[in-house]
């Protein structure tokens, strides 16, 4: 079927070889943290501790990192084996077909862009609640989604740090991965200052019982902690615009998992240490337990930390969005005008706009609560395909590349894949109807115009 015809590694390679290779190890590591840290350390480990794990949380932690790390390798040695846009929409077409890449690729849009419009939702609430300190507010009708009920018709905040995460964009990757860098320093001190801090209010016996849920607790917390991890398959979006991505690839992948574990079990180590499990399942535990022992100034610090996570997390799935938008427009599955790069930069400007137009509307009229659960579907579905998808990226006929390969192969993409596949089970079973919808209109989509314009079809 003309639906599983596979476009060549060698045509991907020389349509992208316009984009300026300018990223180092240590940009796809700020990257990678600046995607998977994000307001979720300050809430999860408090949240899942009191409801499911107890103090053992830490551990959940550990459980879902070691199924991230798989599904992480797995992308690493696509992404230094491909280096082309696209990420897993461009290996999947490879690899699997046409067909089956659109599909992941469309998964993904729906991850990316819906993760950004949920996230700015939450970065207006909290500098609503900042500029507060300081006698100001906004009015009612412009500081929330459309809810006439409740006298709000727009976000306008969330409008303006989109803009703004975009036009910073479109000013050229350099500038922009040197702020998103700073920023990223900044957000990773804060988290660490709360630990070396909050080491010295630790009580041991905040620590008994340890697992007072059980095992069967801790596994239940890791597949909830487990989509704190996600985010990091955006940094193989950024592989055609890398140094040297055979190397750097899975540095940036595999470390920004190392980094994350470690700044998310230590929050939980000392967050369960200063302040008894039970009475964590809040909104903002991090910043209870640091105003239970008296330390007040660090919690509005960790606010703005909380709000620099936010616009780093923005910043890259915006600029990913936009990647993957390209890919497909260059393989002609959607308009061509949107797979141009511009003659300043070499980056895909018009992708870049659309993209924003999109994601804005999403967070100024829409409240996204009810389908945060979908971010993580489209993340598992790709993750999934892109595991077991090394199985046949060993048999590839041009991989003669020499980039990282798996360890412990077969065994580990199975491992992984079926992982995912479970995950992907444990969400809530409204979210099945609405990713359906979603992939439908996304088939409707590639047979009636996708399929006829593929440069494929020439």
């Amino acid at each position: 079927m003309k639906i599983f015809r596979k476009p060549q590694l060698s045509a991907y390679l020389k349509l992208d070889h316009k984009m300026t290779r300018s990223l180092s190890s240590m940009d796809l590591l700020a990257m990678g943290v600046g995607a998977v840290i994000g307001t979720g350390i300050f809430i999860l480990p408090g949240s899942v501790a009191a409801t499911t794990a107890g103090p053992a949380v830490s551990i959940s932690f550990l459980v879902a990192a070691f199924i991230c790390i798989l599904a992480g390798m797995c992308y690493a040695e696509f992404a230094s084996t491909f280096p082309i846009a696209g990420s897993a929409y461009s290996y999947g077409s490879i690899i699997y077909g046409e067909g089956i890449g659109w599909l992941m690729g469309w998964a993904l849009v729906l991850e990316y862009m819906l993760a950004v419009a949920t996230v700015a939702a939450g970065w207006s609430s909290y500098f609503a609640s900042f500029i507060k300190h300081f006698g100001i507010s906004l009015p009612l009708a412009l500081s929330g989604p459309f809810n006439p009920t409740k006298g709000t018709y727009f976000d306008l905040v969330a409008v303006v740090v989109i803009l703004l995460l975009a036009f910073l964009l479109s000013q050229g990757l350099k500038s922009s991965v040197a702020i998103n860098n700073l920023a990223v320093l900044i957000k990773v001190a804060i988290i660490v200052i709360f630990i070396v801090v909050g080491l010295h209010f630790i009580k041991p016996e905040n620590y008994v019982p340890f697992m007072p849920y059980h095992f069967s607790g801790v596994i239940k917390g890791s597949t909830t902690v487990f989509f704190a991890f996600l985010g990091f398959d955006v940094v193989s979006a950024s592989a055609a615009e890398v140094k040297n991505p055979q190397k750097n690839m899975q540095i940036g992948i595999i470390g920004t998992l190392l980094v994350a574990v470690v700044l998310y079990s230590g929050v939980s180590l000392v967050l369960t240490g200063m302040v008894n499990y039970t009475k964590l399942n809040l909104a903002n535990p991090v910043a209870f337990a640091l105003e239970y022992v008296h330390q007040d100034w660090l919690a509005e610090l960790l606010s703005i930390g909380a709000m620099i996570g936010m616009a780093t997390m923005m910043l890259t799935m915006i600029y990913s969005s936009s990647r993957l938008i390209y890919a497909m427009a260059r393989d002609g599955l959607l308009p061509k005008v949107f797979g141009k790069l511009d003659q300043k930069y070499h980056s895909p400007q018009n992708a870049l706009l659309v993209v924003t137009f999109i994601i804005s509307c999403g967070a100024a009229f829409f409240s996204v609560d009810q389908l945060t659960n979908l971010v993580s579907f489209g993340t598992l579905f790709a993750f999934c395909l892109v595991s077991f998808g090394i199985l046949k990226l060993r048999t590839y006929s041009l991989n003669t590349l020499d980039g990282f390969k798996v360890p412990g192969y077969p065994i580990v993409p199975i491992v992984s894949g079926l992982f995912c596949l479970f995950m992907i089970t444990q969400l809530n079973h409204d979210v099945y109807l609405m990713a359906g919808i979603w992939l439908i209109i996304g088939i409707m989509l590639y047979l009636f115009y996708g399929y006829r314009h593929s440069e494929l079809s020439n």
